[in-house]
């Protein structure tokens, strides 16, 4: 009988030979590689644009950004993704603040696509060996372009800078005309019959002596155990009701929402927008845009580990030690900046181990989790619902920052941010399953506690 895994390495076989190398995964670095690329280059921009904006003699704008409009140039994005290209020209073109807070808003619209489907995609593309590796990749390829966009913010000029940002999204949009859609996509649009008849004739052409019609000749028993592996049933329950009225499904959804907004509420978020700042006042001897750099490489340099290695050592050991660390790096923080009894520097470094700290584990792991604990029929759903409470939450972090530091300064803003970090080491400890090289269908066993997580 047909498996899933059958299935994909069927339509996987015939992808290859039409192209003539083995190419599975190239839509999605092409896709979600880049696209989250240019979501690092996105969101980081107001770090070292925010001052051209709020200048007194800025000649960007016909007058200076109010404190209300800096503050959501950085956090319109995000609620930009509860709903592209465009948005550059925008702001190429406009000297008005309201029309550049609108493009802000528009770009986010693109990233919201972008983290929505990349989880979709690889789900029903990956190999349980590589899905860790891919889903962190998206990841790498963000801090990529946070590093990109400091690099070319501290080199080239306003103008320059947006233009750079325009060609990369006309690339984009170029090669997302390539992409193909996912093997069980095609599968549950052809039907059960012509995914049956399709294996048969590839297994005749692997084995020309076995004659078609007795390969073709699938009895009952065998047509609906593809049905059931590729999700068709004659009477499915919606979507909505398997997400959050079946046990595994809700459970999953619970800890995936649980980690995605803890990762927003460590503080990373509001680091990566407003490092220049943070940066100035914690090592005000070194300079912005050499820190800000630094800032990005050690953020890529986390990732990479959580890419590298997460197929080897686990998602839950990564999420653990990563939210312990930075946990404790805020602490340290807090404590330095409030008594100002160590060299300013000192916060500098911690805020760089902090960085490597969250992408190893906290800032990644929430993605992959997202990729492997929901099956096809809800998980095009719980991505949609999930990206949006991420939104949210992002979009209210990043907009009461400003706010947060006037109340209760930066360190306090830090203690608050290690609080976080503390419960998200015990979300990691007692309710994240082990997803590591095994089937979706073992790790809903694992979130029913079927099986030792």
């Amino acid at each position: 009988m047909f498996s899933k895994q059958a299935i994909r390495n069927a339509h996987t076989f015939k992808y290859s030979a039409a192209q003539a190398s083995p190419r599975r995964g190239v839509p999605f670095v092409k896709y979600s590689t880049l696209g989250s690329f240019l979501m690092g280059l996105l969101f980081v921009w107001p770090s070292y644009t925010l001052n051209l904006y709020t200048s007194k003699n800025t000649t960007l704008l016909s007058k200076p950004m109010t404190e209300i409009e800096s503050s959501l140039l950085g956090s319109l994005p995000c609620l930009g993704g509860l709903f592209g290209t465009a948005s550059w020209l925008m702001i190429d073109l406009s000297s008005s603040s309201i029309v550049v807070l609108i493009a802000r808003f528009l770009g986010g619209i693109s990233c919201g696509a972008t983290l929505v489907h990349t989880p979709i995609f690889i789900s029903e593309v990956a190999d349980e060996s590589v899905r860790g590796l891919l889903t962190s990749a998206t990841s790498f390829f963000y801090c990529f372009g946070v590093l990109i966009s400091f690099i070319i913010g501290w080199v080239l000029t306003f103008r320059y800078v947006v233009w750079t940002n325009i060609l990369i999204c006309i690339l984009y949009v170029a090669l997302l005309l390539s992409i193909m859609e996912s093997p069980v996509f095609l599968l549950k649009k052809r039907g059960p019959q012509e995914v049956s008849d399709a294996l048969a004739r590839l297994k005749q052409e692997i084995m020309p002596a076995v004659p078609l019609t007795t390969i073709c000749a699938t009895d009952e028993s065998e047509k609906e155990t593809l049905n059931e592996d590729m999700g068709i049933e004659e009477e499915k329950m919606p979507p909505y009701k398997i997400l959050f009225f079946s046990p595994a499904p809700r459970r999953g959804f619970i800890i995936v929402a649980l980690t995605v907004a803890l990762k927003l509420l460590m503080g990373m978020v509001v680091v990566q927008v407003y490092a220049k700042s943070i940066f100035a006042q914690a090592a005000p001897n070194l300079s912005s845009h050499l820190c800000s750099v630094l800032f990005a490489l050690v953020l890529l340099s986390g990732s990479l580990f959580c890419a590298l290695f997460s197929d080897r050592f686990g998602r839950k050991p990564l999420l653990i030690t990563s939210s312990a660390i930075v946990a404790l790096c805020l602490l340290c923080m807090g404590v330095i900046i409030h008594t100002n009894l160590v060299p300013a520097i000192l916060t500098a470094v911690l805020m760089l181990i902090f960085c490597f700290a969250f992408m190893m584990g906290a800032g990644s792991v929430p993605y992959v989790l997202l990729a492997e604990l929901f099956m096809s029929d809800v998980q095009s759903l719980a991505s949609m619902i999930l990206m949006n409470v991420m939104w949210i939450v992002d979009f209210f972090i990043v907009g009461i920052f400003p706010y947060m530091i006037k109340m209760f300064g930066i360190h306090g803003s830090f203690y608050i941010f290690a609080l976080f970090g503390v419960i998200n080491v015990l979300v990691g400890i007692f309710l994240v399953p082990e997803t590591k090289g095994i089937s979706k269908e073992e790790i809903q066993k694992r979130l029913l506690g079927r099986q030792k997580k």
